[in-house]
């Protein structure tokens, strides 16, 4: 029987209703021609050692858990002063992070976006982990809904999960520190991981966040600048406030560009709007799902949040990797027009009615809007609006050049 590794990243995962059904079908799929011969659940791997680190054994030493109240739940949390850092794991030697679980007694998108959550692979210098906490897991625009998904998810809305693989060579080193103005009362949390050899080809698992709350009008908002190396691009979660300068209007239409291994000025990789983008549709609402998902979608306040995992579509780069979304909205002519004529701040390129689509920006002289053809047609437009977005990825280095994490005032919601 032949069997292959499945990427790195993948993870069998199953939880809420029918997951008996789907960890039956999940068996069969690992003993089957395709199964994963590194995640077989009936096989005991060689010199693995497991490991959870909580308040109550830090670092997960060997037979020491549970030493405070005489073992009766002595320390299952601390408290985590304005400028304190905690450590949640520091251990030498090889191994890999399966999980890690947390829940924090403030959970206001205030609290969330001042917490700083950092990870530093092999005893480097500069974390390749480095974003707010909230979001990491994410909560898009810091704030916490219950959502499900196949690396990702806080099953009632009051916790935070990640799934996703992090391996290391020789230290892992895993920090939170308040960076907001006030005590936070309570910080519970699990890492687990096990203690053993990595496969030689191993990734390290990075992650950075960026928010932009405006552009250029034709500017794309840059959610992970170019990375050098070789890796794979895991996935992203983002959070949109829309200006109150374009009522009555779509955010939406921009369109998710990736930049492969030399791309400059155009990328390999184009989608074809933000909703299709996480695999829906004519809008989004809200939905949770492995890979794709919507948390938030306000229209009548202008909060949107969602997220892509490429875990069944691999995107990987071999010598750099870089990724923006369009910042293009929509709306009726006669809407467009007004804002126009009000001095908004857009620019048309597109328009569509049931009889023709015009790409405005190669017209020339560009068509004028008001003409009676365009009269019930939808205008697309270049806009500004506050993006803010965690992205995900792995690679060959245990740390990246990227920009640090902004202070906790520009990332305030």
């Amino acid at each position: 029987m032949t069997t292959r590794r499945l990427p790195l990243g993948w993870i069998p995962h199953a939880a809420g209703p029918g997951s008996g059904l789907r960890i039956l079908a999940l068996l069969g799929l690992l003993t089957s021609r395709a199964g994963a011969q590194a995640d077989d659940l009936y096989r005991m791997p060689a010199d693995v050692q497991s490991r959870v680190s909580s308040f109550e054994n830090l670092n997960g030493a060997k037979g020491d858990g549970g030493r405070t109240n005489q073992s009766a739940k002595g320390n299952a949390f601390e408290s985590l002063k304005a400028g304190e850092t905690k450590v949640l794991l520091d251990t030498k030697g090889p191994g890999v992070i399966r999980r890690i679980w947390a829940t924090v007694s403030d959970r206001s998108p205030g609290s969330l976006r001042s917490l700083r959550l950092r990870m530093y692979w092999e005893d480097s210098a500069r974390p390749a982990v480095d974003v707010p906490f909230g979001d990491f897991f994410c909560a898009g625009l810091g704030r916490l809904t219950a959502f499900q998904s196949a690396l990702f998810a806080s099953p009632e809305g009051r916790s935070f999960d990640c799934f996703a693989p992090m391996p290391f060579r020789r230290a892992a080193r895993v920090t939170v520190t308040n960076e907001g103005r006030a005590d936070l009362e309570a910080l519970f949390f699990d890492v687990d991981f096990v203690k053993g050899a990595v496969p030689g080809d191993m990734l390290y698992f990075h992650s950075i966040w960026k928010r932009q709350k405006s552009v250029a009008i034709g500017e794309d908002f840059e959610f992970l600048p170019r990375v050098e190396g070789k890796g794979r691009f895991l996935g992203v979660n983002m959070g949109v406030r829309t200006s109150e300068a374009y009522p009555r209007t779509w955010y939406g239409e921009g369109e998710v560009r990736m930049y492969l291994d030399g791309d400059r000025e155009h990328p390999t990789i184009v989608g074809t709007g933000t909703e299709d983008y996480i695999g829906t549709g004519y809008g989004e609402g809200v939905f949770s799902g492995p890979y794709q998902g919507c948390t938030i979608s306000d229209d009548k306040e202008g909060s949107f949040a969602f997220y892509r995992l490429h875990v069944p579509d691999p995107v990987y780069f071999n010598k750099d990797f870089r990724a923006v979304i369009q910042e293009i909205g929509g709306g009726e002519r006669d809407i467009v027009v007004a804002l126009i004529a009000k001095g908004t701040p857009l620019r048309p390129i597109s328009v569509g009615t049931k009889t023709s689509f015009v790409r405005l920006l190669d017209e020339v002289p560009a068509p004028d809007l008001k003409e009676e053809r365009f009269a019930k047609g939808w205008v697309n437009f270049y806009r500004s609006d506050d993006y803010s977005a965690t992205s995900y990825f792995y690679l060959d280095h245990p740390q990246h050049d990227l920009p640090a994490l902004a202070p906790a005032g520009e990332r305030a919601p």
